[in-house]
């Protein structure tokens, strides 16, 4: 297992596990699969901006990716990012999920990020905030029923993790 920067020929992977994501669970709020050319300009756009995109290959395959990016558009918030990460099906409970973050975080850090926000939809299954809670975030906040997919009202939870607290 080794996990690296994404580079163009992982994109079909991320946009295969991403797809998974949208079109079957309600862990996403994004309602249509972004393309592989969607994904190169997300890419280009974070590698741009110093901040890491990130792929788990396991024996040449693609388990998962994380990535951050920017938190809000507006300028006092560029030291603030959020997290997203994803495994594929099948890939779950290995330790993949942790080890993507911490690499993210560590890549947070150095791009110059001090804080790192995770919006988690509240799906009834505590994984992806007990990953967070583990690597440092705390309860930061509820948003009701900000989120309507699959025929039902979803909350999403957010998390906060200081890195200037944290150590990067």
């Amino acid at each position: 297992m080794s996990i690296r920067p994404a580079t163009p020929g992982d994109l079909e992977a991320v946009t295969a596990i991403y797809a998974h994501y949208v079109t079957d669970t309600v862990v996403t709020f994004d309602e249509v699969a972004p393309t592989v050319p969607d994904w190169g300009r997300r890419l280009a756009d974070l590698s741009d901006r110093g901040l890491p995109f990130l792929v788990v290959d396991v024996d040449g395959e693609i388990a998962g990716y994380a990535y951050a990016s920017p938190w809000r558009p507006k300028p006092a918030y560029r030291h603030t990012v959020e997290d997203s990460v994803y495994l594929a099906p099948g890939w779950t409970g290995k330790g993949w999920g942790r080890a993507l973050l911490e690499a993210v975080l560590s890549g947070c850090a150095k791009a110059g990020a001090r804080q790192v926000v995770a919006v988690i939809a509240d799906t009834g299954d505590d994984a992806s905030a007990a990953l967070h809670r583990a690597l440092g975030f705390t309860h930061a906040g509820r948003l009701g029923g900000v989120g309507h997919k699959h025929g039902r009202w979803i909350d999403t939870v957010l998390m906060q993790c200081d890195l200037s607290v944290r150590g990067g």
